[in-house]
């Protein structure tokens, strides 16, 4: 009995550590995903603007739906899973604070790109509305979104001629009752949740660090005006020798 119990623990370990990588795996995606949504959302409005910018904002809206729907899922079953110890469940419950914030983050940038949408609504002819903001192709800023799985997507643009603001109403109510969901099956209160550092002493250490930085190039400027005074010394002394041997020479 004692083998079996030891051999179901190893088990029960094995399978955390592969659902907190898989997790793990899933959020650093997701974080890669919703910051170049993020990018791509700035120039909106700008003299990138056109139907390309559109289409790969909904593109990469998709992608980042699928990453947080799959996330979901496993962080869900996990934590529902009542025979986890509690330092397991404390890794997860972070997981879960920072999977959740990111949610939200991603809400608050979709809501933002809807607003700006039927604020500077894109021409027919694909001229820009207002000619100012950044330029240039936004196409590489959306490929490092897209190539985070390999999950095919059609090259051509769906939307042509206007931006599908149902469509976006509908993807952000989805995102919403995802959160809402999120929060009926698994209680988890982020202020009990702590994180795997203090900040004090992120800050103790950054600062430690700069005072040694400081401290050296100090000690090295103190070096070096030593070293030029030492020598500014040297050829006065020298230049005082010259001189006296020459008047005693002349006398």
């Amino acid at each position: 009995m004692p083998l079996q119990n030891v051999k179901v623990a190893d088990e029960g370990s094995v399978n955390f550590q592969k659902v907190k990588e898989e997790c793990i795996t899933a959020m650093e995606s997701l974080h890669k995903v919703v910051a170049c949504y993020r990018h791509l959302a700035l120039t909106i409005g700008g003299s990138s603007d056109s139907i390309h910018l559109r289409d790969e904002l909904r593109r990469t809206r998709e992608r980042a739906q699928e990453l947080a729907l799959s996330n979901r899922n496993k962080l869900t079953t996990a934590l529902r899973d009542k025979k986890l110890s509690k330092k397991d469940r404390e890794e997860l419950e972070r997981l879960w604070v920072e999977f959740s914030s990111c949610l939200e983050l991603f809400h608050n940038d979709m809501c933002k790109v809807y607003e700006l949408g039927m604020a500077v609504p894109h021409s027919a002819t694909n001229k820009p509305a207002i000619q100012t903001g950044s330029t240039g192709n936004t196409s590489a800023i959306a490929s490092r979104a897209l190539n985070v799985q390999n999950i095919n997507y059609s090259d051509s643009p769906a939307n042509k001629a206007s931006l599908e603001y149902q469509e976006i109403e509908e993807e952000i109510l989805k995102v919403d009752n995802m959160i809402t969901d999120m929060e009926m099956k698994v209680n988890v209160l982020r202020w009990t949740v702590e994180a795997n550092t203090r900040m004090n002493d992120e800050l103790k250490s950054t600062h430690d660090s700069s005072s040694v930085v400081l401290l050296s190039e100090e000690e090295s400027n103190s070096k070096g005006c030593c070293s030029d005074g030492q020598l500014i010394v040297f050829l006065l002394l020298c230049g005082t020798a010259l001189v006296a041997i020459t008047l005693y020479s002349i006398l």
